[in-house]
């Protein structure tokens, strides 16, 4: 398709809503996938260093 300018770029033929509506959805649940990935990281790291703190303090008694 060959748009003569970029309103309709953005239009789409008449199917911008959906087609920018799809972009969006997508993209915000890659982000929020990614900012939850990151909590899940770093919830698993501080529980193993705890797990690791609490084996050596056994250890020591």
């Amino acid at each position: 398709m060959i748009w003569g300018s970029f309103a309709e770029f953005i239009a789409m033929g008449g199917y911008g809503l959906y087609v920018w509506g799809s972009v969006l959805v997508t993209g915000g649940g890659l982000a929020l996938e990614l900012a939850l990935l990151s909590r899940r990281k770093r919830a698993a790291l501080g529980a193993a260093a705890l797990s690791a703190r609490l084996a050596l303090r056994g250890r020591r008694s």
